[in-house]
């Protein structure tokens, strides 16, 4: 019978050889992800996407614009080589992007092509027009006009397929003005058919030769929208891609509206987006926790090709749906990011049309298109957030879901550990469930076990370590990085010392007031940093003390005109002319008028006339005024003479 050293020696080989089998099945799955992060197929695919709605000679056009910027997204979305985007091009910008596509397409096995704007038909050619054009005479569409026959020339190099999109099946806006130099020359709406010459080349048009296109009721046309939701699905051959595209389109028009596809190609599927090859089911003991393992690996990776690889493999079940959060997640920072400097630049361009004395309407467009970008940005950080919640909900259901399956683990080694008594074999293997971790310990000195064959890979291989992001601040440089933008935008006053205190939430609360956010003032966060350096100027008015008034970037003193005063309002105030005030005579002065009334009264009543002043002179005394009587002259005294009521120093009536 072997010995107990000999039974735990050949145990702890064959958990050995267990380690290396997961090890690498570990290798396995990290060499799917890393093929998955490249395109699933060999072929090189590009695509040129022009969208042209700002015409500088007629009507603006709501939808190329946003339609060229979804059907770029979807190209790149499906994998796409190269897609180059461009919006509102110049006859020398059109040019100058066609000559670019066809060098990047010369050893391209795929070249697409998608326009969307205004095309005009001439004597049967098409003719896609750039924004600068004025089109005054039929002719000048050779000169400021590109023929179709002219873009097809541009993806002839592709090997395998070659396709253009035009979206461009409008009235013509230069048919009532422009100028006929031949009678016999026809101008038509929609476009004209066409054949191509080349072979494995389509032209596909919004509507039939002949035909306008609908621009529909959203931000995106009809034939658009049917477009994104068909042109990149993987493995669908490109020909029961438009039909599928012209179903969507008639229905959603009633049936106003058919959009047709001219040229042909072989017998075999050509798809743009080509099936993605399905990852090697991986040998598993246990299949959950494989699973579990397996997207916590791509968890780490942290990037949009390891979900999708993940799913690839996983399609289905709890992890599958925690994989398309994640995805969901990405998506949404990504949004955010453009969304963010998509504002940035809006609001750049306003900052310098205003600085520049641009015109009003030139000045009000930009603070339009600005207020929409941050409208949009608003909403890509609430979308970011909701995203953020659920992802964080999911988190803890794994957790909570994860929880009892370590619990029946621990039970099962304690149970393991208390059989070790029965057997020597038996004890060997709870030693194995139980001490697992301590395969490297000094303790174990068999030399079998220390050998090269039985050697097994670092414990550091099974779980990699996360790739390393940029670095996150700390709080403290958050708040102070958070003061210092807001000290620059005029919100706050104080110093940016790192300490997130009242004064610098009071300048968080200024700023979501004047700028329109809605932060979580009671933390620093690098959301309201990005936010901030947005604006490139002022957004907290200037707040001076009292008897100071705000002149450009500093306070100046206010200084009233003579005459007026600085009220509690801080404004210059005129002053008011003092009102004579009504007092109460002394009671003396009462007592002589109520004298003096009733001698007169008397007087009057027994006839006699009141005196005349021989000299025409009058004296005031206590007893009232009356005139000096005949002989008598008015002479200053300084001291009374005659008594109380004979003047009291002053004029005194002198009679001789």
């Amino acid at each position: 019978m072997p010995s107990p050293s000999t039974l735990r020696v050949v145990e702890y080989a064959r958990i050995a050889g267990r380690l290396v089998m997961k090890f690498f099945s570990r290798f396995l799955f990290i060499t799917v992800l890393l093929f998955a992060c490249h395109p699933a197929s060999a072929e090189k695919r590009v695509a040129l996407v022009v969208g042209n709605s700002n015409y500088k000679n007629a009507a603006v056009l709501p939808n190329p614009g946003n339609d060229a910027t979804a059907i770029a997204a979807t190209l790149k979305s499906a994998g796409f080589d190269v897609v180059d985007s461009r919006l509102d091009l110049t006859a020398s910008e059109m040019r100058r992007a066609l000559r670019d596509f066809a060098d990047q397409a010369r050893d391209s096995d795929v070249a697409v092509i998608y326009y969307a704007g205004h095309g005009i038909e001439i004597d049967g050619t098409n003719y896609l027009i750039p924004t600068d054009a004025t089109l005054q005479r039929d002719t000048d569409v050779y000169d400021e006009a590109f023929s179709l026959d002219r873009i097809l020339l541009t993806t002839e190099p592709a090997r395998q397929l070659r396709l253009v999109i035009v979206d461009a099946c409008r009235n013509n806006p230069f048919a009532e003005t422009m100028k006929r130099t031949v009678s016999s020359r026809t101008i038509s709406r929609g476009l004209a058919r066409i054949e191509p010459t080349s072979t494995n080349t389509l032209v596909a048009f919004a509507a039939k030769a002949g035909l306008t296109a609908l621009d529909g009721n959203s931000k995106n046309s009809p034939y658009a929208t049917a477009l994104v939701r068909h042109i990149a699905t993987p493995g669908l051959d490109v020909r029961r891609a438009f039909g599928y595209i012209r179903d969507d389109v008639l229905q959603a028009t009633g049936n106003r509206q058919e959009p047709y596809v001219y040229g042909s190609l072989g017998g075999a599927d050509i798809a743009l987006v080509p099936v993605a090859p399905v990852a090697p089911a991986l040998p598993t003991a246990n299949a959950q926790s494989e699973i579990r393992r397996d997207f916590e690996l791509a968890l780490q990776v942290g990037n949009q090709s390891a979900m999708s690889a993940f799913l690839a493999q996983y399609p289905d079940g709890f992890y599958a749906s925690l994989a398309k959060l994640q995805l969901d997640k990405i998506a949404a920072e990504e949004a955010r990011v453009a969304a963010t400097e998509t504002a940035r630049l809006t609001e750049q361009e306003r900052a310098r049309l205003a600085a520049a004395g641009a015109q009003r309407k030139d000045q009000e467009k930009a603070a339009a298109d600005a207020k929409d970008a941050e409208e949009r940005r608003l909403a890509a950080e609430k979308t970011k957030q909701a995203v953020q919640e659920q992802v964080a909900e999911a988190e803890r259901r794994r957790v909570a879901a994860d929880m009892p399956a370590a619990g029946k683990l621990a039970e099962s080694r304690i149970a393991a550990a208390d059989t070790s008594a029965d057997a020597p074999a038996a004890g060997a293997v709870a030693i194995e469930r139980t001490q697992r971790p301590s395969l490297a310990s000094p303790s174990l000195n068999s030399p079998s076990l220390n050998s090269p064959s039985l050697a097994s890979p670092s414990l550091a291989s099974l779980s990699p370590e996360p790739p390393a992001g940029p670095p996150q601040p700390s709080q403290a440089d958050l708040a102070k990085s958070v003061q210092a933008e807001l000290r620059r935008v005029g919100c706050l006053t104080g110093a940016a010392d790192g300490e997130w205190s009242t004064a610098s939430q009071r300048s968080l609360t200024l700023f979501n007031k004047h700028a329109g956010t809605k932060f979580n003032v009671r933390l620093a966060s690098l959301d309201a940093l990005d936010a901030i350096k947005l604006k490139p100027g002022r957004v907290c008015p200037l707040a001076c003390e009292h008897g100071f008034r705000p002149d450009g970037e500093t306070c100046s003193r206010i200084v009233c005109a003579e005459g007026s005063f600085l009220n509690d309002g801080n404004e210059c105030e005129k002053r008011r002319a003092k009102r004579p005030v009504a007092r109460r005579e002394p009671e003396e002065q009462t007592a002589a008028r109520a004298y003096r009334a009733a001698r007169e009264w008397l007087n009057q009543e027994a006839g006699v006339p009141p005196p005349r002043a021989a000299s025409g002179q009058i004296i005031c005394d206590r007893g009232g005024c009356r005139p000096i009587e005949r002989g008598c002259h008015l002479e200053f005294r300084t001291t009374a003479q005659g008594g109380p009521y004979e003047g009291g120093g002053g004029n005194v009536q002198i009679c001789r």
